[in-house]
């Protein structure tokens, strides 16, 4: 009898599928800028995935989100990592700037680590990088973006780091 009255007048719990958007958050001081204004055809195209590119104000690069590192590049350009989540995601240290063969960079982390967001990953040089004839902007990509409906990223504007810049919807 009791099982009768909580049906009549008890709420029914309605199952609600929560949609869960993943945050990656910046991994570098700097302003974000769209792709498409990146000068190297790759990014701006998005041949690689979508996302953001950031100036650099700041010589660090930290962990946008737990995860785990997937590639440390020999030059230590760029580093690769997957999400707790499962978004793989490349942060790409300036343009062309495997042509430096590793200098000016210190990689904090290796293949197979695990990091959480904020850890350290690479540092950089920017000045003398630049010196060098290299840009700084720094494409950060969802290399599986074709995984996700929806792709929200947030650009014009200064952040720190973890700030957010891409909002991910599967």
């Amino acid at each position: 009898m009791l099982a009768g009255l909580k049906g009549l007048f008890g709420k029914k719990e309605e199952k609600k599928e929560e949609k869960r958007k993943e945050i990656i958050g910046a991994p570098i001081k700097g302003k974000v800028i769209p792709l498409s204004e990146v000068p190297d055809e790759a990014f701006a195209q998005e041949i690689l995935g979508k996302g953001v590119a950031i100036c650099p104000e700041e010589g660090r690069a930290v962990a946008p989100c737990n995860g785990e590192i997937t590639l440390v590049f020999d030059t230590k350009h760029a580093i690769s990592l997957v999400s707790e989540q499962g978004a793989e995601l490349l942060i790409h240290i300036g343009l062309d700037t495997v042509n430096l063969r590793g200098e000016h960079f210190d990689v904090k982390v290796s293949q197979g680590d695990k990091v959480k967001a904020g850890d350290v990953l690479v540092e950089f040089a920017a000045d003398k990088i630049e010196q060098a004839g290299y840009q700084i902007i720094s494409p950060v990509i969802i290399c599986n973006s074709a995984d996700y409906k929806e792709i929200e990223t947030f650009t014009g504007k200064e952040v720190n780091p973890l700030d957010t810049v891409i909002e991910l919807d599967k």
